[in-house]
Formats: C-alpha cells, sequence, structure tokens
C-alpha cells in the first residue's frame, strides 16, 4: 500500500512543475502587462524634467538683475546644467521608445486612450517636453537651422492633434465639450502656447502668433466650461486631482509666449501672471482636494511640478521687468519650491518604483475594456 501511495505521489509532483514553454509565456505575459500599465500619462514625468531644464537655463542666462537667487545659480558648474538636461533628454528618450513598442504591442490599448477623455490629451506631453527641451537645449541656437527642423518636427504633431481635438468639440453635437472637458484638456492648449513660444525664440513671429491663437481662443472657452461644471459631465478619479494644477500651468506658459512674441513681459503678460498666480493660490489654500490623491504614490503626483516650473519661470521674467523686493522674494520662493517638489517626486520615484504601475490606474482599465471588445 506504501509502494502504491509512493507511486500515485511521484506523477502529482511531476505536474506541478512548470515547463521551460511555461515560464518563457509567463514572462512574455509579464511583459505584455507592463506594456499595457504604461500610458501616455507617465510622460508627466519628461514633462516636468524638461521645464526643470528651461527654467534653471533661464536663470544662469546673464542678466541686469542681481538678485540673491540668480548669483547663487550662476555660481554652480555648468555640469549641473548640463547633468539635468541630460537627465531629462535620456527620460523622455525611454519613454518615447517604450511608447513606441506599445503602440506597435498593444493597439487596442492606445486606440482606448485616444478615445479616453483624459488619455487623449496626454498624447500632446511628449511633443510639449520635446519643445522644451529644445528651448533649453544648451548647444541648440535658435537661429540654426537644426532649431528650425526640430521645432517643426515637433509642431506639426500639436497641430494634427488640435485638428482632432478641437474639431471633436465642434461637430460632436450639444454639450460635447461639457461632457469631456476636464482639467488635463489644458494640456492641448498648453501644447500650441509652448510650440507659440519656440516659434518666437527663432524670430519666426506669424507662426507664433498663430500657434498663440488657437491656444488662447480655445482656453478661453475651456476655462469658462471648467468653472461652470456642468450636470452629468466626466469626473476625475481622486488620484488624478494634482492635475488640478494644471489651472494655473495654462496663463503661466501663455504670459511667457506673449512676452516672446511682443519681445517685452508687457501689461497682458502681467494680467496673465496675476490670473495664474490667483489659481495657485486658490489652489493651495484647499489642501483637503489633494488629500485623498496623497495617500499611496503614483505618477500622478508629477503633476505637480511642471505647473510649479511654468510659474516660477514667468515669476523670473515678472522679476526682471518689475525689479521690486517683492517680486523678487516671489520669484525666490516660486523657484526654490519648483526645485524641491521635483526632487522629492525624483527621490519618491526612486524608492517607491513599485507603486509606478498600479493597477487601479483609470487608464488601464479603460485599455481592459476595449481588449474586451
Amino acid at each position: 500500500m506504501e509502494t502504491a501511495a509512493v507511486e500515485l505521489q511521484i506523477p502529482r509532483q511531476i505536474q506541478v512543475l512548470p515547463t521551460d514553454d511555461h515560464v518563457a509565456a509567463v514572462k512574455s505575459k509579464s511583459r505584455l502587462s507592463m506594456l499595457t500599465c504604461f500610458h501616455a500619462g507617465y510622460f508627466r514625468i519628461s514633462l516636468s524634467l524638461c521645464g526643470q531644464a528651461l527654467l534653471w537655463k533661464t536663470l544662469i542666462e546673464p542678466t541686469t538683475d542681481a538678485h540673491a537667487l540668480r548669483a547663487v545659480v550662476r555660481c554652480l558648474p555648468s555640469a549641473a546644467f548640463l547633468l539635468l538636461w541630460s537627465v531629462a533628454f535620456l527620460t523622455l528618450l525611454a519613454l518615447c521608445l517604450l511608447y513606441l513598442v506599445r503602440c506597435v504591442l498593444c493597439f487596442r490599448s492606445v486606440r482606448a486612450e485616444f478615445a479616453h477623455h483624459v488619455g487623449m490629451n496626454y498624447i500632446f506631453a511628449p511633443w510639449i517636453s520635446w519643445l522644451l527641451l529644445l528651448q533649453s537645449a544648451p548647444f541648440l541656437r535658435p537661429n540654426t537651422r537644426g532649431y528650425l527642423l526640430l521645432w517643426w518636427l515637433f509642431a506639426l504633431p500639436i497641430l494634427a492633434l488640435d485638428v482632432k481635438v478641437y474639431g471633436q468639440w465642434f461637430t460632436q453635437g450639444k454639450k460635447f465639450l461639457s461632457m469631456v472637458a476636464n482639467p488635463t484638456s489644458q494640456i492641448t492648449v498648453i501644447g500650441n502656447l509652448v510650440g507659440a513660444r519656440a516659434a518666437a525664440e527663432m524670430g519666426w513671429r506669424e507662426s507664433a502668433v498663430c500657434m498663440f491663437s488657437l491656444g488662447i481662443a480655445h482656453y478661453l472657452v475651456l476655462f469658462v466650461t471648467l468653472y461652470q461644471r456642468f450636470l452629468g459631465s466626466d469626473s476625475l478619479p481622486s488620484m488624478l486631482r494634482p492635475v488640478f494644477f494644471l489651472f494655473f500651468a495654462a496663463p503661466s506658459m501663455a504670459s511667457l509666449a506673449w512676452a516672446s512674441i511682443s519681445s517685452s513681459f508687457d501689461t497682458c503678460c502681467k494680467m496673465l501672471f496675476f490670473l495664474s498666480l490667483f489659481l495657485f493660490a486658490s489652489l493651495v489654500c484647499r489642501p483637503a482636494l489633494f488629500k485623498r490623491s496623497m495617500r499611496r504614490f503614483s505618477v500622478a503626483w508629477w503633476a505637480y511640478s511642471f505647473p510649479l516650473s511654468v510659474l516660477a519661470l514667468a515669476a523670473t521674467e515678472y522679476a526682471q521687468v518689475v525689479k521690486g523686493a517683492v517680486a523678487n522674494v516671489l520669484m525666490l520662493i516660486l523657484a526654490v519650491l519648483s526645485v524641491v517638489v521635483t526632487l522629492l517626486l525624483m527621490v519618491f520615484t526612486a524608492i517607491r518604483t513599485g507603486d509606478l504601475l498600479p493597477h487601479d490606474d483609470p487608464f488601464i482599465l479603460c485599455s481592459f475594456d476595449s481588449n474586451l471588445h
């Protein structure tokens, strides 16, 4: 009887042992699952790093403003800025390559992302990141042919996406925009404004005015729509509430773009900057809005950094024109806050890599539903 029992147990033990084919299939499924979890929202990281690189480049540029912050930044070795720019470049390149692989292997998930009311807006993010990186490049001048070619390469996808997104707003029937509008919709506006600033930097004023007009016109419509909050509109999950900081990123970027077009930080730029400060103060005074999103680290936290960098950039331009104590203190506070938040996010990302691909991400649920159909 004991021998029979042993003979019966041996096949059972052999059956649970995984074969080489089974292990390979599990690994392949794991890689595919990672690509499904990855989405355009991860370009928040590149947006933040590229915005930070542009801020540092602005602070180290020669100026007549002898403010202490600029003096401290200029005392830092040039290798510090080159390191930051290189990290931003490599991060953006890695994200683009990973997303390209996702487009090839998980096309249904990408198609579902284009139909998602939040995911669609982040398709603009890689092109915005490249334009920011182009403006902060330490080795490429705006009056060179290479700068012009790269601007066309990064600006044309934004214009093509404009036709799709803004065309839907016009043609999809009554209250379509009021149903799909959310704070991330402002990324579509920011893309046009960043492109306008880059065009103005290389002297293409007409192209800059064209992109600025597209961005600012739709920003006015979007701003009013988001203020009204029609009943039945798609609300954001609590984990995505950090994107509310985009409310003051758009007017901040608009002030920078118009300053480059008009070659001065004039009254219009100051009005947009003051609007950004008001929206920033309104959000900071309501920490309960972000309480639930801060319970667990996620890539959505990176949405805090980019708007702060753009606001600090606008404050830098404002302080250079006004040259008053209040303006300089404001620039100091916002610049330091932007740097500290970016550094903290980099540290959290390094030590909490396991939380970068959560299974309850709204983008993943949308892609999963699409694959089922």
